[in-house]
């Protein structure tokens, strides 16, 4: 069977390319088509299997790829085969589901409908973005942008979402329905440490960006005065570092897998105060056992069963963060259940769920 994948772009590793690595070991032989491929950021487990890029994949691009939301769709239309596939497999939040390449079948797992033309304040927090003239530049885009992803909807058999939370968006947005089948947490990495310490700290986990909540969260544990682990870099590092004013407050980068399951198996538990489409972090962290303490609105509302495997909290705000850590001190969680409540999340059940809907399809391996 011919298997095409379709992703956006490769010039980061987050949750959105360990989905993508899991269909490559689904489909191992499979032609890779993306936007824009940086090896080095995506430590070479891509390349046996990268097929096209785009006319944009030139190293700036690479590191700069926001600036380039207006060009993305003209790029994603220039994208195409020059062999019919069996199937296409595209993994998308947003313009993979629009490459012209060629399949009897498209199965599309969204990630998010097209965040840039649906949730125009995303672009507000973006340095590089004309706000103030949002009305004569960021508006008029936006409404490109829509047009152009309902049409790419139409490209697309079969749609599958990461969340019941993106499944309505699908729904909303494309009048389409989407069945859920939540992403890939690798297990054989992620699992409940047997001489664990469960420390007193706290812990965050992601890239710095505006979204993740770093900031309300800093401010929570300025207040606190409690011990607050940060994992991870990106755009936000420097301005989140200027916020901090307890000295229980610290920073980690270079982080392994193996030293991340050891994190997440020693600390009390995980702050989670983003709207996330889906959330592989607190995935994550629950396959370790650990508790997470997320906000109620997206992915974090599905991951965490509230008093169960965790507490959910009603407000993004300092002052909700601040009561919700106060409340989950007062309470107990058995790690056993929250890492057998996890499973849901396996890689195994991934696969078997992914497999069961291509099949269904009419493809077999």
């Amino acid at each position: 069977m011919r298997v095409a994948i379709l992703h956006d772009y490769l010039n980061q590793f987050g949750g959105a390319e360990r989905v993508l690595q899991v269909m490559l070991e689904m489909y191992p032989d499979a032609d890779l088509y993306t936007l824009l491929y940086d090896p080095e950021r995506t430590f070479g487990i891509f390349e046996h299997n990268i097929k096209k890029t785009s006319v944009l994949d030139i190293p700036f691009v690479r590191k700069h790829h926001r600036m380039f939301i207006p060009f993305m769709p003209f790029a994603a239309n220039l994208m195409k085969s020059d062999k019919p596939y069996d199937l296409v497999l595209s993994s998308t939040a947003g313009y993979a589901k629009g490459f012209h390449v060629k399949g009897k079948y498209h199965i599309s797992y969204c990630h998010s409908p097209l965040r840039y033309a649906w949730e125009v304040e995303y672009l507000k927090n973006l340095s590089f973005a004309p706000w103030p003239l949002k009305d004569f530049f960021v508006y008029p885009i936006a409404k490109s942008l829509r047009s152009w992803d309902v049409h790419a909807a139409t490209h697309v058999n079969l749609f599958l979402a990461n969340s019941q939370f993106i499944s309505n968006k699908i729904n909303s947005y494309y009048l389409r329905e989407a069945d859920v089948i939540y992403p890939p947490v690798s297990t054989d990495i992620f699992y409940p440490e047997p001489n664990s310490e469960h420390k007193e700290y706290y812990l965050m986990v992601g890239r710095l960006l505006y979204y993740k909540g770093f900031d309300i969260t800093i401010r929570a544990f300025n207040r606190l005065k409690k011990p607050l682990k940060i994992v991870g870099a990106g755009p936000e590092a420097e301005k989140l570092r200027a916020l901090v004013r307890s000295p229980h407050i610290e920073f980690l980068t270079g982080i392994s897998d193996d030293e991340l399951r050891k994190l997440y198996s020693n600390a009390k538990a995980l702050i989670f105060p983003q709207i996330e489409d889906f959330g592989l972090v607190a995935a994550e962290a629950q396959a370790c056992g650990l508790p997470v303490i997320a906000y109620k609105v997206g992915g974090g509302g599905e991951i965490v069963i509230n008093k169960q495997t965790g507490l959910l909290f009603s407000e993004q705000s300092p002052e909700a963060i601040e009561n919700a850590v106060k409340e989950f001190e007062t309470m107990k969680f058995d790690r056993r259940i929250i890492a057998q409540k996890a499973q849901r999340f396996s890689k195994s059940n991934f696969v078997q769920e992914m497999t069961r809907v291509i099949r269904a399809s009419g493809f077999s391996e």
